[in-house]
């Protein structure tokens, strides 16, 4: 079977920086994949290549088997995307918000089970703009969801969320798993990383510094002293 997301010799370039350096990876359908790296690593210009939000300069960008910048409506309804500054209407209230949008889906997930599992049932009828960010985080989570995506793209899932919900959230991102949806998870987070990743894509300078299952990657070690290993010494070069 092929992998649902696929980066082959992938390169972006803005003027004379080049911030993705023919960077290959790929993510199976039915896994948590955790991609890491430093800041300016590349990895949000790769997963917005993969989004279908900007153009690569050159390689591939697959989702699906298609190519995500030029690909249509039918393509984008299969795909969930969490953005880490959310992207939510301010005047807009959850739960309405979230039953609008499943309206542009053929088989969207009850919205009432999402409410119920992000526990946007405490703050339904506060407008967006009046959320915490956790609270956002988690109504923006819902949306990226609510489609019954078979890739989902998450930036930065947990962030601002205390530790119940946090691993309400985590549990979310397995039960997607477990339904065989490719998980596509960026982070800075070891911990989230360790708990929810099937595989771990570590970024640096551009490149893939090194892929594959944790044990693979770590052995006995640590995956924050692998990972402070590797981008550290590629750093130095």
């Amino acid at each position: 079977m092929s992998p649902a997301v696929v980066v082959e010799d992938l390169s972006k370039e803005y003027g004379p920086v080049r911030a993705v350096d023919r960077m290959s990876w790929s993510a199976p359908a039915g896994q948590i994949t955790a991609v890491l790296g430093p800041n300016g690593a590349g990895k949000t210009t790769t997963m917005e290549c993969l989004e279908g939000l900007i153009q690569p300069t050159s390689g591939r960008a697959e989702v699906l088997g298609s190519d995500p910048w030029t690909a249509g409506p039918e393509h984008r309804a299969r795909v969930g995307v969490m953005l880490q500054d959310g992207g939510l209407p301010n005047a807009a209230k959850p739960v309405r918000l979230l039953h609008h949008l499943a309206t542009f889906y053929a088989d969207p997930i009850p919205v009432d089970r999402l409410v119920r599992e992000l526990g946007i049932d405490r703050f339904a009828s506060t407008p967006v703009r009046q959320l915490s960010g956790g609270q956002r985080q988690r109504v923006a989570l819902a949306c990226a969801l609510v489609g019954n995506p078979e890739v989902l793209f998450l930036d930065e899932p947990a962030a601002g969320l205390d530790p119940h919900a946090r691993l309400d959230v985590w549990d979310l991102i397995r039960d997607t798993r477990d339904r065989g949806v490719a998980v596509i998870v960026t982070t800075h987070s070891f911990e989230e990383a360790e708990r929810l990743a099937d595989r771990i894509v570590i970024i640096n300078e551009g490149r893939v510094a090194a892929a594959g299952a944790l044990h693979e990657l770590c052995g006995d070690r640590s995956l924050e002293d692998v990972y402070f290993g590797l981008t550290r010494r590629e750093s130095a070069r």
